[in-house]
């Protein structure tokens, strides 16, 4: 654990801690459920460093995703717009090239701007979900060409790496394009110059994948073959603290979108975080015996599978059995655990430079993991608290500590960042910011959050996943209906495992929540798309 006392300096203000504008530090790990971090209440992880964090930021305790899956709500914490507003509705398309993002308004405020680790905001590494459509797109794509593949792991295999001055308003990229022991991108590139050996990184997503200790239940779970020197999490956090360096004391402020890829599947923590706890210790959740016989059908057929039959090694499927499931746990909280380590060294390096007292920083994930809830695996498609609910803190000059349970979306960070920091809203942002509740002036800007689940029609076709699902998440109730017309309903603030259906048992509450997820379906539907915008906007 790393001393940085000084965090958060609670007794000035933005404008009195600096004479330039603060700092941006976004901190974004890979389906990481709100539950699987200490200062949310996990007692057996060891996160002292985000611990210590939360303990001097405004942690909202009741945040959720904007869409379950990876991309469309990537997409949507950088726009602030919902998937169907900004086109990303599923990894089987990229955001479109012209995009506005609160990183284009921050680059022209002459803040310098930088992403380092997973960006997927492009469906390079997610190329394997497409379905093919039939005939033209319903939109003529004028980009330039190349313009979807910046993240294509082949144009990263040497040392003449593609080049882009503008990737969404990041003035420099350095990719973490995989996941698990598999290494391309800049992070190849850069483990390659430490001395790795390339057949050891650039492996193929199976069991023929070289490593040790491999689970003899799921060939995900295993030990890389190289030292934890190499690994994703390594790169993530010397490549941030190096950029630190080099932005330290310039005149103008900087924003870096710092991205771990972990821990997200495959389970795969190197060296001595492989073995930080022992499968046997870990603890199941009881849900996992949920027969789900009043659920959407998609989500039995999810349990039927076991996660070495899913499709092509990302899928949705069941838990497999509780010794799969103590190992996937143990080997996740090994993920964790290192992440935890590299953010205290990117924190203490703050401190040492005297960055701390003028960073804005943020902490969240891209969405969680049901990880064996209700007998289910993984994400996407599964709209129980375990693949919805995030963590979400927020650290910035002049802001007390707070533990709140005020609702908090994907899309509230954007505005959140830019007011904070003083630089103009554009056309579109759908999310609220959350600065009143960090300035202590309410306890709340929401009563209701609205979910969207998504898949291409040609797609929706062919698997038994409904092409439309939407959920509503209230204080007090979580409703969810798909277009098959499955519907469920959950009174989580006494109910939070999920367990009791009310759909057909409270008829009053029922109607109250759809009546209100109506409103929040008419406040989605996007007008910005396609408006004539200032000529100063233009990206």
């Amino acid at each position: 654990m790393y001393d940085w006392s000084c965090l958060g300096n609670q007794g000035h203000t933005m404008k009195e801690s600096s004479a330039k504008n603060p700092n941006v530090l976004v901190i974004i790990t890979d389906q990481q459920r709100a539950d699987h971090a200490g200062f949310m209440g996990n007692k057996i992880l060891n996160t002292p460093n985000l611990d210590r964090l939360a303990s001097r930021s405004v942690v909202f305790q009741n945040a959720w995703v904007s869409n379950p899956v990876c991309m469309p709500n990537r997409c949507s914490i950088l726009t602030g717009r919902m998937p169907t507003a900004h086109g990303v509705i599923f990894n089987d398309r990229s955001l479109e090239w012209n995009a506005n993002t609160f990183v284009r308004q921050f680059k022209q405020a002459n803040y310098s701007t930088t992403l380092i680790g997973k960006s997927h905001l492009q469906h390079g590494m997610s190329r394997n979900s497409m379905v093919p459509f039939r005939g033209s797109g319903a939109f003529q794509n004028l980009f330039p060409p190349g313009w979807d593949e910046i993240e294509n792991y082949e144009n990263y295999l040497d040392e003449d790496t593609l080049k882009t001055e503008d990737f969404y308003g990041f003035g420099e990229i350095e990719l973490a394009i995989d996941h698990g022991a598999r290494v391309s991108g800049h992070h190849l590139l850069w483990a390659l110059e430490k001395g790795a050996k390339k057949d050891e990184l650039l492996v193929d997503y199976d069991a023929s994948a070289p490593g040790h200790k491999r689970s003899k239940n799921w060939w995900q779970v295993y030990q890389p073959p190289y030292s934890e020197e190499y690994h994703s999490t390594s790169f993530v956090t010397e490549r941030t603290i190096d950029h630190i360096r080099s932005k330290s004391n310039k005149e103008n402020p900087w924003l870096i979108w710092s991205s771990f890829p972990d821990p997200h599947h495959p389970m795969t923590p190197p060296g001595k975080w492989f073995e930080r706890h022992k499968p046997e210790d870990m603890s199941l959740p009881d849900s996992r015996s949920d027969t789900l016989s009043d659920a959407p059908e998609h989500l039995r057929l999810f349990q039927g599978i076991h996660p070495r039959d899913q499709r092509d090694w990302v899928s949705p499927c069941g838990y497999g059995d509780d010794d799969l499931l103590r190992e996937a746990i143990a080997s996740t909280y090994g993920m964790i655990e290192m992440v935890d380590n590299g953010i205290g060294k990117i924190l203490e390096y703050l401190k040492e430079t005297g960055e701390l007292d003028n960073t804005i920083i943020v902490f969240t994930s891209d969405h969680g993991d049901m990880m064996g809830d209700h007998g289910l695996f993984l994400k996407g498609f599964m709209h129980y608290r375990g693949t919805l609910q995030v963590p979400l803190m927020i650290n910035a000059p002049g802001i007390a500590p707070d533990q709140n349970q005020a609702l908090a979306s994907s899309i509230d960070i954007c505005p959140t960042l830019l007011e904070l920091c003083g630089i103009p809203f554009y056309e579109g942002i759908q999310g609220k910011s959350l600065q009143p509740i960090l300035a202590g002036k309410q306890e709340t800007i929401r009563n209701g959050i609205l979910i969207e689940d998504d898949i291409a029609t040609v797609t929706a076709k062919l698997t038994p996943i409904p092409a439309k699902t939407r959920t509503l998440i209230t204080s007090d109730y979580r409703y969810t209906r798909n277009s098959k017309a499955e519907e469920q309903l959950f009174k989580i603030i006494d109910d939070p495992e999920e367990m009791t259906d009310l759909k057909s048992m409270a008829p009053k509450a029922k109607s109250i929540v759809i009546e209100q997820m109506m409103d929040m379906l008419i406040d989605a539907d996007d007008a910005a798309r396609g408006a004539p915008t200032a000529a100063t906007n233009a990206v």
